[in-house]
C-alpha cells in the first residue's frame, strides 16, 4: 500500500520536473560556462527560473556574474553577457606586462588592481599609486616574443588614456581581488 501511495504521488509531480544546468566545477566570477563544468539535472520546478538545459549552448555564450560552486542550479541572474561591463564610459586598455609585474596564471574574467609602479629618471619623487581599484581582464595572451603578457582589462574610460601611457612606459603591475577565479 505504501508503495503504491509513493508511486503516485512520482507520478504526480514527474510533470513538475524540469531539466536544469546545475555546475560541478567552480566558475569564477567573470568565467565562461563550458561543458566541463555543466551538466543536466532534473529538479522540482518550484517557481525558481532555471536555466534550461535546453538552453545550454545560449548559456555556453556567456559568463559567471558571480563565483558559482559545485551543485549551484544555474539561474539567469547568475549569468552575464561577456561584454555587458563594456558600456559608455568603460573602455579595454591592452597592457603589455613583464614577469613580476602581474600574478601567474592571470585569466580573463579575473577582477584585477591596477597600480601605478614608477621607476627611472623621469618619475622620480613618483609614488606608487592605485589607479583602479577594480577593473576586468577581458583576454590575457603571451607576446609573440613570450617575453611578456599581454592583458586587456576594462576601465573607466577617463582614466584609460593614463593607463595606456604608464603601460607604455612600463609602469604599470596588476594585482588580483581576493574570490575572482
Amino acid at each position: 500500500m505504501g508503495g503504491a501511495l509513493a508511486t503516485t504521488v512520482l507520478v504526480m509531480n514527474a510533470d513538475k520536473r524540469v531539466s536544469a544546468i546545475m555546475v560541478t566545477k567552480q566558475i569564477g566570477a567573470g568565467q565562461p560556462f563550458d561543458t566541463a563544468s555543466i551538466r543536466e539535472a532534473l529538479v522540482v520546478e518550484d517557481g525558481v527560473p532555471y536555466e534550461l538545459w535546453a538552453h545550454r549552448t545560449q548559456v555556453a555564450h556567456t559568463r559567471a556574474a558571480v563565483t558559482l560552486l559545485p551543485g549551484t542550479l544555474v539561474t539567469p541572474d547568475m549569468t552575464m553577457e561577456w561584454h555587458s561591463e563594456l558600456v559608455p564610459g568603460k573602455a579595454r586598455v591592452g597592457l603589455a606586462l613583464k614577469p613580476g609585474q602581474l600574478p601567474n596564471d592571470m585569466q580573463p574574467g579575473q577582477r584585477v588592481q591596477i597600480v601605478l609602479v614608477p621607476g627611472g629618471h623621469a618619475t622620480e619623487g613618483q609614488q606608487s599609486r592605485l589607479l583602479v581599484e577594480n577593473a576586468l581582464v577581458t583576454n590575457v595572451s603571451k607576446s609573440r616574443n613570450a617575453a611578456t603578457d599581454e592583458v586587456t582589462v576594462v576601465v573607466d574610460s577617463t582614466i584609460a588614456p593614463e593607463i595606456a601611457a604608464y603601460s607604455a612606459a612600463d609602469q604599470i603591475a596588476i594585482t588580483e581581488l581576493p574570490g575572482s577565479r
